[in-house]
Formats: structure tokens, C-alpha cells, sequence
């Protein structure tokens, strides 16, 4: 062969090359056009179901019908126990896993109907959870009754001036009356203080209400106490809500509510409580009424309520019983000695008759408790 023969060859060999490694190219696009595309449909319905499953209310920011959108206030966190929760920083409550409430299938098949369950006190006589599909059927039809009968685990009679309405603790409902028309339900009814009471659960509970009047819909509803080893007093509560008819568009959360007060110390474990020094104590703070043997109520010669500015400050309706510090004596709340006496040295007392005269207390001849 000769050398242009050669010098022929080689010029259509290089000629080639390009054309071959365009068509390997062109092929090496035409992969990853396919790749991107299948990418791209994989992509969209994600999307198209994340969409779908966030107008169902079970995403958060997701809204419904009653106006339920994710709230500002707390975080979303993963947990597993108490100790996977932050420390309480401000805010009354916090969301829990992506504010998904954590109901089965089997829960929800549950709701075909209206219902309440009220597991029972455990070994330290502890209420334990409540579980319900509520809606108009439970609503109560006639004002609330009186619940100063239950003595919570942990209860005590503690009073603070900077606290709205002065006492410490309710006797706060896992579901509230409005929804469930439970009154004097030992089973229902936990210690929790004013803030986490009014702060924490009722903004919650006034949402389901407020749904279930504007669409006659029924909401799944559990709410679980969480304790701290045997303590008598829970850190708050898990409340895990899911509207029925329309998934869980209208209502939608998942969150603890933190049992809490600004500027009181809790001893959980007793229920026993301090002022943490925080608050203007001048301006008439309340001691505890505390009594270590039965955890229920005052104790002789300590926490003596103060006037916080008004004389008739105290409200003995709150009370199954009123104590008179200075006269020793032990009325029911409708008694004429409470009304004729100062305010300072009265004290609620939710207690038996026979505990408050074992700390130094009679009954009154007036009114005989």
C-alpha cells in the first residue's frame, strides 16, 4: 500500500471517529434524558400525593375547613420518650413528630361512632389517658356539675398572687367538658396547673369545639399524661386529634402541653411547689398548702392565702371546704363566717374533715362541715 493509500486511510479513520463517538454521545444523552424524565414523573407524584396528603391536614401548614393550620408557636420533635422533649422555654406547648397525630387504622376504624374511654388509675392512683370519637352526641346538654370531689394524684391547694385566679393547680379535664360532658370523672381529671390548664390545652380544645359546631363532623381524640417514674404530678399531657369525615383537613395535631407556671417551682414527684423568686412577690404571693401525708391540701399554720389588694379576693366556691387560719375552724364555702371573715386568713381546703382536724382545725358550729 502506498503512502497516500496510507495517508487515505488514516484522514477517514479520523473522519469516523467523531461521528461514532457523536452517536455514543448522542445515546449517552438520550440515558440520561430518560433518567431525568423518569426522575422528573417520580418527582411529580411525590408532589401530587405530598399535596394531596397536606390538604388531608396530615402535613404540617396544612389547613381545613375550620381554619386548623399549623401554629407558630413550638417545634416539631421526634420522640420516643420523655427525655427525647425539650426543656419548656417559653412556650406552652410543643409539636410532636411533624404534628401527625400517631392513630392506627384500627383507632380510626373505632370512630364509626361517637364514644369515650377512660383507662383506669394506675398503682399509684394516677390517671392514666382518655381515648374518644367526640362530636355532638357527647356534648354535654346542661352545665357543668361540681368536680371538687376529685382529688387528682398530686393535688394541693397552693395559692400565688401572679396566678390567674390566684390558685395553682385545677383539676384539669384529658378531655375537656365541653367536648365530653365528663364532670367529677376521677378518671378524667389530672393536677395541672392555671397556665398549662389555660395556655396548654384550652386553645386546643376550643379549636375541636369550634369545629364540631360549624360542621356536626366528629374528631378521633386521645390525650395521654406523661410522668416522670412514679411521680404524682404529670409534666403534661400528649394530645392527638384527627377530624373524621373530611381526614383530618379541619382538625390535625399531635403536641404536648407542658404542666407548667411561670414563676413556680414543681416538685413533680409530690406536688409540693416555691416561688422561684422570679415575680413580684410584693405584690401578695400565696404560699403552699401542703400536707405530706396525703398530698391533698393545707397544712397547718402554712400557706395562708394572701389578699393580693382585695379584701374579698378569695373565692371559696373553688373549695369543697374554707379553713380560718386565725380561728381554727372549718367551713363549707356557703358559710356566713366565711363571708364575715378577712380574706388573708382564709384557705381552700379539698381535704377530708378529719384531716384538717388532725392539723389543729374544728369544725364550725354555724355551718357543721
Amino acid at each position: 500500500m502506498g503512502a497516500q493509500d496510507e495517508e487515505r486511510r488514516a484522514a477517514a479513520v479520523r473522519e469516523m471517529w467523531p461521528k461514532g463517538m457523536s452517536k455514543l454521545m448522542r445515546k449517552a444523552k438520550a440515558v440520561r434524558g430518560a433518567a431525568v424524565a423518569v426522575l422528573a414523573c417520580v418527582l411529580a407524584a411525590a408532589a401530587f400525593f405530598g399535596v394531596a396528603q397536606n390538604a388531608g391536614g396530615f402535613l404540617p401548614g396544612g389547613t381545613g375547613s375550620a381554619g386548623q393550620a399549623q401554629s407558630a408557636q413550638g417545634s416539631a420533635v421526634d420522640w420516643h420518650s420523655l427525655a427525647d422533649l425539650p426543656a419548656y422555654a417559653g412556650e406552652p406547648y410543643v409539636e410532636l413528630e411533624g404534628n401527625r397525630p400517631s392513630f392506627t387504622e384500627a383507632d380510626r376504624a373505632l370512630a364509626s361512632h361517637a364514644f369515650e374511654e377512660y383507662e383506669p388509675l394506675d398503682h399509684l392512683g394516677r390517671t392514666t389517658g382518655a381515648f374518644a370519637c367526640v362530636g355532638f352526641e357527647t356534648m354535654p346538654t346542661q352545665e357543668r356539675g361540681d368536680i371538687g370531689s376529685v382529688h387528682p394524684s398530686g393535688w394541693r391547694t397552693s395559692r400565688y398572687a401572679w396566678v390567674d385566679g390566684e390558685s395553682l393547680y385545677n383539676r384539669c379535664h384529658l378531655i375537656a367538658h365541653h367536648l365530653s360532658g365528663e364532670d367529677a370523672n376521677e378518671r378524667n381529671l389530672i393536677t395541672g396547673t392555671r397556665y398549662f390548664n389555660t395556655q396548654g390545652m384550652l386553645p386546643f380544645e376550643e379549636r375541636m369545639g369550634d369545629y364540631i359546631e360549624a360542621t356536626g363532623n366528629h374528631v378521633l381524640l386521645r390525650v395521654t399524661p406523661v410522668y416522670d417514674g412514679d411521680d404524682l404530678v404529670a409534666r403534661g399531657v400528649q394530645m392527638e386529634a384527627w377530624s373524621m369525615e373530611d381526614e383530618g383537613a379541619g382538625i390535625c395535631f399531635n403536641v404536648f402541653a407542658y404542666n407548667v407556671q411561670p414563676g413556680v417551682v414543681i416538685d413533680y414527684a409530690t406536688g409540693e411547689n416555691w416561688s422561684d423568686g422570679t415575680m413580684d412577690e410584693g405584690a401578695g404571693s400565696a404560699g403552699e398548702d401542703s400536707s405530706a401525708a396525703t398530698g391533698e391540701g393545707a397544712g397547718a399554720g402554712g400557706g395562708v392565702a394572701g389578699d393580693a389588694g382585695a379584701e374579698n379576693a378569695f373565692d371559696a366556691t373553688q373549695h369543697v371546704y374554707v379553713l380560718n387560719a386565725n380561728t381554727r375552724r372549718i367551713h363549707v364555702p356557703t358559710c356566713p363566717s366565711v363571708e364575715d371573715a378577712k380574706s388573708h386568713n382564709l384557705q381552700g381546703w379539698d381535704g377530708t374533715v378529719e384531716e384538717a382536724e388532725a392539723l389543729g382545725y374544728q369544725p364550725c358550729g354555724r355551718c357543721r362541715p
